[in-house]
């Protein structure tokens, strides 16, 4: 079966608060076996706009990656990550 994913760019904009979205989306990943891959790091944005830091988390599959974004723990860390952050978000299916 094929894995699911949050392929997800950000730019930190409160370096400050930032961290209390961290703590917040913890039990979100752990309910859903978040398995980060990718969690900032260096990187060359040859085409298109990037944004600061980079993220891909994997997931047991497409429907997990949809479920914990749309879970309730989830939800409550969103809204601080998006008072401290700019994003672009997207939920894909592996191959």
């Amino acid at each position: 079966m094929p894995k699911g994913y949050w392929v997800v760019r950000v730019t930190v904009t409160n370096e400050e608060n930032y961290p209390r979205y961290l703590a917040a989306a913890k039990p979100a990943f752990e309910r859903f076996g978040a398995e980060f891959l990718v969690r900032g790091g260096r990187f060359d944005a040859p085409e298109g706009q990037a944004r600061r830091r980079n993220v891909v988390v994997q997931f047991a599959d497409y429907d997990t990656a949809v479920a914990c974004y749309r879970s309730p723990e989830y939800a409550a860390a969103r809204q601080i990550r998006m008072a401290n952050a700019e994003a672009d978000f997207l939920i894909v299916e592996g191959t």
